[in-house]
């Protein structure tokens, strides 16, 4: 999802449809990447109808999941309990959003696309909330995504380069940073060729 470039009532009137809006399935990166690790605590932001977070709590996950958004928190729920796991969902802005310190084993950020000043709030704070040890899973889009009609920001602030992603994480041990073309079918407004970035980080 996208914050601070539409406020929670876009976000509500576009989760408010029966389906779900970015589909059902987790995202294919952040599942093949989950199933490496151990099950433990894990932190999600930007969460919104819980795809990824549902299929880590069917995964033994204990999930913290943190939106802006209460009809996505709903859906959320909702698709949880039909899966008969349970989710901690938090409704909050992320600006003054602030997770405890040295206690996830895992972080999520997928496509959660912030202005570079939000993102200069929120990316230490995800380092701080791991243990060491503990690893963080991004994708998000790439700046070349502008020229893309697949999904994500049409404002090239908020889409992301490799060289910010290495510098805002430059505390952690990075073991992946790629810049890839895929082929999105996740849903009509993630759907079709785009360009995106993925990091795998651990916190010495």
């Amino acid at each position: 999802m996208t914050m601070n470039n539409f406020g929670s009532s876009f976000w509500d009137e576009r989760y408010s449809t029966k389906e779900f809006v970015y589909g059902n399935d987790p995202n294919t990166f952040f599942k093949n990447e989950l199933d490496k690790l151990t099950p433990g605590k894990i932190i999600m932001l930007g969460e919104g109808e819980g795809r990824n977070a549902v299929y880590a709590a069917t995964r033994e996950w204990k999930v913290d999941a943190v939106d802006f958004s209460p009809v996505a928190k709903e859906k959320a729920l909702r698709a949880a309990k039909e899966k008969s796991v349970t989710i901690n969902y938090k409704v909050s802005d992320l600006s003054d959003y602030e997770p405890k310190k040295n206690y996830y084993d895992a972080a999520a950020i997928i496509f959660l696309h912030l202005n570079p000043g939000l993102r200069k709030w929120v990316h230490p704070r995800v380092i701080d909330s791991l243990k060491s040890g503990g690893t963080l899973i991004l994708e998000v889009f790439e700046k070349e995504q502008l020229e893309k009609s697949s999904g994500g920001p049409k404002n090239i602030n908020m889409l992301y380069s490799k060289e910010e992603l290495e510098r805002d994480f430059k505390k952690m041990e990075i073991s992946l940073i790629e810049k890839r073309v895929v082929d999105l079918k996740e849903s009509k407004h993630h759907e079709g060729e785009a360009v995106v970035l993925r990091l795998i980080a651990v916190k010495p």
